[in-house]
């Protein structure tokens, strides 16, 4: 993909059963397993975006497991 064409693409971030996660493409339906998050915009915007509130990289189950224990 030309770098004009990805900056031009608008992506989403999404968000996964486990509190996991991706971008994905704006006009593209969401694959199985995943839901939006609520924000797009640029490749660059949504990785900012993830990097910010994805803090804990430990899957979900694996954190309710550990706090139980």
């Amino acid at each position: 993909m030309s770098e004009q064409h990805e900056s031009a693409t608008t992506y989403r971030v999404v968000l996964n059963d486990e509190e996991q996660y991706s971008i994905w493409w704006a006009d593209r339906d969401l694959p199985a397993g995943w839901h939006a998050e609520g924000t797009e915009g640029s490749r660059e915007e949504c990785l900012a975006h993830i990097e910010q509130v994805w803090t804990d990289l430990r899957p979900a189950s694996l954190r309710r497991r550990m706090a139980a224990a």
